[in-house]
């Protein structure tokens, strides 16, 4: 693998996703692993993972196992990868898991310069109300701050020690001190629900952030003898692509990025110059018909607007078809985004009444 690089800090791309699965040794992800898998599962959205069947044997077993992530508080919005890991979360919640999610405030600061209040501020103000509002489940969820969890810090230290820079350069391209601190924090993150008790973890993410998942394991291999973690599992969902054809939605091109939340003015400009698979002409698409598999519309129905399986194929036949026509769908789909705008925005409002209610380990 001399060479292939995937960056979690988002200065390159995955070309084929396909590639990346041979490339790295991931397994192809089959929804039929997992009991009534939901439903970026179902569409291949989630389309790789890690050692994914002793979760699944956890799920099917009701055995302990444990879910994580973590919010990076560098911003004051989120983005639709923030949506579908909540979303593969609350099904991991929903089937039995202890459920993590970490500020990530160490991190923040030491990465991206942002101070550890600030970092708190926007935790508490908006990522974790944004994260309920999306479908996690507050009484069963466990929060914590980096900066206030030693188990974290210490398992950080052990990981630290047990790197090589030539293994790190190998894994993340380069060894910047701010990365090492960095991704040696996010291996005390993965471990740190192990420390009360063994058990298998799932961390779900975008592909791009499996470096951390690869670190992380040989790590804790490297710790067998002392702690005798399990490996974690790790599930990956593709990138929400870019409003303009692109592979994935990035802050560098803002026309082509839908951020969480944003106004529906801006929204719906975005989304009637987004790029479709029609013909150049109505009379062309009617008579020929549309290629919904290049259409960015069809991907935001597929992956977060649309619920129902038989209605997203309906749409798709339509567009075959020639029956259904870009205009009409653009209108349709900023009728269903401003409807999750809505939603979205009341579930923030309501989840920061209840911030002081949430259970945060502080030790």
């Amino acid at each position: 693998m001399a060479g292939k690089i995937i960056d979690p800090w988002g200065s390159e791309l995955v070309e084929d996703y396909g590639k990346i699965i041979d490339d790295f040794g991931l397994d192809i992800f089959s929804p039929e692993i997992f009991p009534e898998p939901n439903r970026i599962m179902r569409r291949g959205v989630v389309f790789a993972g890690r050692d994914l069947k002793q979760i699944s044997n956890a799920v099917k077993n009701k055995k302990k196992f444990y879910a994580l992530s973590g919010i990076m508080p560098t911003s004051e919005k989120i983005h639709f990868g923030n949506k579908m890991v909540v979303e593969n979360l609350r099904y991991f919640q929903e089937h039995g898991a202890e459920t993590y999610i970490l500020v990530a405030d160490l991190e923040s600061a030491a990465a991206r310069g942002v101070e550890l209040e600030e970092a708190r501020k926007r935790a508490l103000g908006f990522h974790i109300p944004a994260y309920i509002s999306l479908g996690l489940d507050p009484k069963k969820t466990i929060f914590y701050f980096q900066s206030e969890n030693m188990g974290v810090v210490r398992l950080a230290s052990e990981a630290s020690k047990r790197i090589t820079e030539n293994e790190f350069k190998a894994v993340y391209g380069n060894a910047d001190p701010g990365r090492v601190y960095s991704a040696t924090t996010q291996v005390g993150d993965i471990l740190f629900p192990q420390l009360k008790e063994r058990m298998p973890g799932i961390i779900p993410v975008g592909i791009d952030q499996d470096p951390h998942i690869r670190l992380t394991r040989d790590v804790a291999r490297r710790l067998k003898q002392k702690y005798k973690f399990f490996l974690p599992s790790g599930l990956y969902h593709k990138y929400t692509p870019s409003l303009d054809g692109g592979l994935k939605m990035s802050k560098s091109k803002p026309e082509s990025v839908i951020e969480l939340p944003e106004d529906m003015k801006s929204v719906k400009k975005k989304i009637m110059r987004a790029k479709t698979g029609g013909r150049d002409t109505v009379e062309e698409q009617r008579e020929k018909g549309g290629e919904p598999e290049k259409c960015v519309i069809f991907e935001l129905y597929k992956q977060h607007l649309i619920d129902d399986d038989k209605e997203l194929q309906r749409i798709y036949d339509d567009c075959k078809s020639g029956k259904l026509i870009c205009g009409e769908d653009k209108q349709n789909c900023c009728k269903l985004m401003e409807k999750f705008m809505k939603n979205f925005l009341e579930g923030v409002e309501k989840s920061k009444k209840d911030i002081s209610k949430l259970k945060f380990i502080i030790k």
